[in-house]
């Protein structure tokens, strides 16, 4: 809301008050403002004049050679490129020495020839922005009417000598939306008196009532619609006064009666709209919902496609004005309307931001009644603007109106007691200081004992518990006179929980590891929802979703972190590795609410190491993920609690793929991509895990227990076994772990051979077994001994023999 401080002071006195200071006393009460902005900064130099003569320059098609009177006696010489300057106008000349926006200097000069001592100059030229400028002087220069007084200070004339606060409103404070509003505002701050402005008007003997009728069928969006009638209107420029305050205010003026509409709804915060009478076709207005399909073009000439749940004004058969948000050009005012009618309405926002939005007009009408507007204030504005309508458009106003009221308007009442005013502030407020402050608001108030009880104006339509009356008390009273007192009581210093310590171990582990942190959609599409899907459940579809491709709440994290894959690698960043931890949605039926659970998951394309100088290349496996999960487990001390089992997943590779298993349980899958998803998705190799990380993070740990680095010799012993081809690695060396048990204290895999030389369905395990006793040193016959039994236990076990 931008507020001019002189238009302002018709209503307040602000006597002793500059704007910066206003700005500061009305941010302290709670109105943000945003800034305050002299509308003439920097300039100096600008005077009305009087084109004496104007002659073609003799050297230039475009320009004309001006004769201007700037009250110095001897008129000066001024070349001027506008196309519309002629003799006997009025108009802004920046005189030689003056200064114009961007601290442009007016010298004498010569232009083809010709001296020019000063220039003419358009509003834009003025600090005006060009939207808010008259469209007969968008491109030229203004003109001033023509009684203004040449020499006198133009920027005064203009209303640029003003200065105007911008203020940032919160939604509940649409009251401030109107100059009255901020009036009201002011004068509570100010301890001052509100002049209201003059609304006495001189009616005609005939009656609106003669000319139209008023019947409302939507009466829930549009309970109170007043009609006023103003005769032989003479449609010409506002005055100069009016539109200076519409340009202030960011509104492009049009004519008289257009202005004094805007001019109405600054002021009083009430949108109102002028239809020409004889352009309605009819002597009804008819307010109802509109028909589907129905067709209208509003005032930017755009075709509007109607809803029934969209509100419009009719005249009894079609369309006229989409409400509270645009008029009809099929009803307009022209400058040939002799006759007016005036709307002044009260619709109910919702009905407003229905039409608004889905026909993308946010208008400052639209704002207003969206936010509510003061019930009470409605027939009032009307008058208002049939005043100044008589005044300045020559109207004849009709005795009284047509209207449709079934309104009911209840002030808010509302009690509390000073005790809890104090509570609430830590004041040591009497009652004599918050009666004051409620009758600095214009609040009906009134005491009995210690209870207050106030009646809020409709205006204040964010008056309506006692929590609202206890912020009114504090901010007239001053939130800076509010004591400030510490907390009292013990406090708790923030830290992480044991849950989120965790998760930053994983995040850092990871991203040390060289894999980069995704974050990505927890929407997706149907096709992709349920792929790589831990746990298979329903899926869950939004009820009103941005897009098809944005509708499903995901099951699993790995098909959009391929995406990310897919993205990089189709712009030569073929060689990447990432991780997310994120939240998966699984549904529990339609009666109750999904589950919410916590994964981690990750992919790796391309080349794991790459050393141009050494020459040396690795492309990523199945054993360099595997080692990254081993890794993570071993930090979070969980090692010897996960397994790795092979398994089938329905997107994965059938024979490089494996379940990972938390203490017997399965909480996710490692492995490769399948080669036909790959080639979908333009992909190298491509291995990825995920898990529910909410197991791994949940799950108990031992403690970590430390121990010396053995003093004693160890004796490593190598082993091959020959094994059915079905047989895994993990299952032999949990025996041979078993049965070594407690001087084998390592076993490592390092050989498979599958070659030709194997009997058929035979394969080939070397391990390399490490013996040792941190007491002593072992002998040949104790780990001999112990060797003897892990090799029968794998024989008996699992079928495995010695490879001779």
């Amino acid at each position: 809301m931008f507020v001019s401080y002189k238009w302002l002071q018709d209503y307040v006195d602000l006597t002793g008050v500059s704007a910066a200071e206003l700005a500061e006393k009305i941010t302290k009460s709670g109105i943000e403002v945003e800034g305050v902005e002299i509308l003439n900064n920097g300039i100096k130099g600008v005077v009305v004049g009087h084109v004496v003569e104007r002659e073609q320059h003799p050297n230039a098609d475009k320009l004309s050679k001006c004769l201007v009177d700037v009250g110095e006696g001897e008129p000066v010489q001024i070349i001027c490129g506008a196309p519309n300057v002629a003799q006997g106008q009025k108009v802004a000349v920046a005189k030689v020495g003056a200064v114009l926006p961007g601290n442009f200097k007016i010298k004498r000069a010569k232009l083809r020839g010709e001296e020019s001592n000063g220039m003419i100059c358009s509003l834009t030229e003025l600090g005006m922005e060009g939207k808010v400028v008259p469209k007969e002087y968008s491109e030229g220069i203004f003109v001033f009417p023509a009684d203004t007084e040449v020499g006198i200070d133009a920027l005064a004339q203009l209303n640029r000598d003003d200065e105007v606060l911008e203020l940032s409103l919160t939604p509940n404070r649409a009251d401030a939306l109107s100059m009255l509003g901020v009036a009201y505002e002011v004068a509570a701050i100010l301890g001052r008196d509100v002049k209201l402005p003059e609304t006495d008007l001189q009616a005609s003997s005939e009656k609106a009532s003669d000319y139209v009728k008023v019947v409302v069928e939507a009466k829930e969006d549009n309970p109170l619609y007043v009609a006023k009638m103003i005769k032989n209107v003479k449609i010409g420029p506002s005055p100069l006064w009016m539109q200076t305050r519409l340009m202030s205010a960011g509104i492009r003026p049009h004519n008289n009666v257009v202005d004094i509409t805007n001019y109405i709804l600054l002021e009083y915060g009430q949108p109102l709209h002028a239809f020409d009478y004889d352009r309605l076709g009819s002597k009804e207005i008819l307010v109802r919902r509109a028909v589907d399909g129905e067709k209208f073009v509003t005032l930017d000439d755009v075709e509007r496609t109607l809803t029934s749940e969209h509100l419009v004004i009719t005249n009894g058969v079609e369309p006229v004005a989409l409400a509270g948000v645009m008029g009809g050009a099929n009803s307009e005012v022209t400058s040939d309307t002799t006759t007016v009618l005036l709307e002044a309405a009260y619709f109910s926002g919702g009905a407003v931001r229905k039409s608004s939005k889905d026909h993308g007009l946010r208008s400052e009408a639209s704002a207003r009644f969206e936010k509510g507007v003061d019930p009470n204030r409605v027939s009032a504005a009307g008058d208002r603007a049939a005043y100044l309508m008589a005044k300045y458009a020559g109207g004849e106003v009709l005795e009284g109106t047509s209207e449709v009221d079934t309104l009911t308007v209840e002030p808010a009442v509302v009690s509390i007691t000073l005790e809890k005013i104090n509570r609430v502030l830590g004041t040591d407020l009497v009652m004599k200081d918050v009666k004051e402050i409620f009758d600095r608001l214009q609040f009906e108030v009134s005491i009995e004992g210690d209870l207050v009880t106030v009646t809020a104006p409709t205006r204040r339509g964010d008056i309506r518990i006692e929590e609202d009356l206890v912020e009114e008390v504090a901010r007239l009273y001053g939130y800076d006179n509010i004591p400030k007192t510490l907390p009292i009581g013990s406090s708790t210093p923030g830290r992480l929980s044991a849950y989120q310590k965790k998760r930053r171990i994983v995040r850092q582990y990871l991203e040390g590891a060289g894999l980069y942190q995704a974050v990505t959609y927890s929407l997706t599409s149907e096709e992709k929802a349920s792929q790589f899907a831990i746990e298979k459940r329903d899926t869950i579809r939004l009820a009103m979703p941005m897009s098809e491709e944005r509708s499903i709440l995901r099951l699993s994290i790995l098909p959009q972190l391929l995406e990310v894959l897919k993205y990089n690698s189709a712009r030569q960043n073929d060689s990447l590795a990432v991780y997310e931890t994120g939240a998966v949605f699984l549904a529990n039926g339609t009666d109750v609410l999904p589950e919410e659970k916590e994964h981690l998951a990750g992919a790796v394309t391309g080349l794991w190491h790459s050393h141009s100088w050494q020459g040396e290349k690795k492309a990523v496996d199945f054993f360099v993920v595997k080692g990254i999960l081993e890794g993570m487990f071993a930090k979070l001390g969980l090692a010897e609690r996960v397994g790795y089992v092979q398994a089938q997943v329905e997107g994965m590779h059938p024979g490089r793929t494996a379940e990972i298993l938390l203490n017997g349980v399965k909480i996710g899958f490692v492995g490769q991509v399948h080669p036909s998803v790959q080639k979908d998705l333009d992909l190298k190799d491509t291995y990825v895990f995920e898990l529910s990380l909410k197991a791994v993070l949940e799950a108990d740990a031992p403690v970590l227990q430390y121990e010396a680095i053995p003093r004693f010799p160890s004796i490593t012993r190598d082993i091959a076994l020959v094994v059915n081809k079905e047989t895994v690695s993990g299952t032999l060396k949990e025996i041979i772990l078993t049965a070594g048990a407690p001087l084998l204290k390592e076993v490592q895999v390092f050989d498979l051979y599958e070659g030709d030389k194997m009997e058929e369905g035979k394969k080939s395990i070397a391990f390399s077994l490490k013996y040792v006793d941190p007491e002593r040193t072992l002998t040949d016959e104790e780990v001999t001994k112990v060797h003897e039994q892990v090799l029968e236990a794998l024989k008996e076990k699992a079928g495995a023999v010695l490879r001779g």
